[in-house]
């Protein structure tokens, strides 16, 4: 598996596990896990986008 198509797999994780933190958070009344979740699910979509590492992604967030 080449590296894009692996970052781009890593993204579609990222995505389900956003999703199910945010769906489920509420279950553990931890609003944090549903903000988290939304954001593992922003970078995981920009991720299977742009075949960037996580990382790289997660960076650029936090400098906005």
């Amino acid at each position: 598996m080449d590296k894009s198509t692996q970052q781009q797999a890593q993204g579609k994780w990222e995505q389900i596990k956003g999703f199910v933190k945010e769906k489920y958070g509420d279950i553990f009344t931890d609003d944090e896990m549903e903000v988290e979740g939304s954001i593992d699910q922003l970078v995981g979509k920009i991720q299977e986008k742009s075949g960037e590492s996580k990382e790289t992604i997660k960076s650029f967030i936090d400098s906005l």
